[in-house]
């Protein structure tokens, strides 16, 4: 039997359930790199105010950013150039936007508290020999600067070292260069043009199973689970 994850996310003041989307939309933009001043000042930012263990994924100061990075409209214009392409036009001026720092990520996923959105990732940082992993789909994406990607945020995703398969603290030491930075948007995933770019399917769980729930939460084969951070494997809640 095929394994089925539903995403129960709020839908205005109410419960709303649709399949996870198995759509992984990737592409390689020509975006300038950072200059010196800021990436050196991203790193100061980590060192000095930021506790971003290994596996952690972080809010970084957006506005900051911006007043030392004249290429940042030039990012976002790549961006909403490519979306366009993708019949998504408009979207991302819709969306809000920010800036995060990751010292890999364990395996998870943020439909508990973005239920309702797909995220669309700008990498900013040079191939630090990490991947992107989707381990349900088994799609891995190499992280470069440049690197784009929409996805479900109900999909099962991690950052590891290129060839491995298991998130492990080990691999990415404190003084080590191994801190991704990228730009996320949260996009709307009951916008049309999103529904239909990752073909989404909502309203599959009977109105009786979400009148029992009370909060967001993905769902495999009606069953309620959670995430292993280290394998990625989904695990009956008890």
């Amino acid at each position: 039997m095929q394994n089925t994850l539903t995403s129960i996310f709020c839908s205005g003041d109410a419960l709303r359930s649709r399949r996870v989307s198995d759509v992984v939309l990737t592409g390689t933009l020509d975006v300038p790199a950072p200059s010196a001043r800021l990436a050196a000042d991203w790193s100061r930012e980590i060192a000095s105010n930021m506790n971003l263990e290994a596996g952690d994924v972080e809010v970084m100061p957006l506005a900051r950013a911006r007043a030392r990075w004249p290429e940042y409209s030039h990012c976002v214009q790549a961006v909403s150039d490519w979306t366009g392409a993708l019949g998504l036009a408009g979207v991302l001026a819709a969306s809000d936007v920010a800036l995060m720092a990751c010292r890999g990520a364990r395996y998870h996923h943020d439909a508990a508290q973005y239920g309702g959105a797909a995220f669309c990732n700008l990498f900013m940082s040079d191939d630090k020999g990490m991947d992107l992993y989707f381990p349900a789909l088994d799609r891995r994406i190499a992280l470069r600067r440049g690197t784009v990607v929409i996805f479900d945020t109900g999909q099962p995703h991690g950052v590891i070292p290129r060839g491995s398969s298991v998130f492990k603290t080990a691999d990415f030491a404190p003084d080590g260069d191994n801190v991704q930075i990228f730009l996320t948007w949260e996009l709307s995933i009951e916008d049309s043009r999103v529904t239909q770019a990752l073909e989404v399917t909502f309203d599959i769980e009977p109105a009786a199973v979400l009148q029992q729930l009370d909060e967001e939460q993905v769902r495999l084969n009606g069953e309620t689970v959670t995430l292993c951070p280290e394998s990625g494997r989904w695990c009956r809640t008890e």
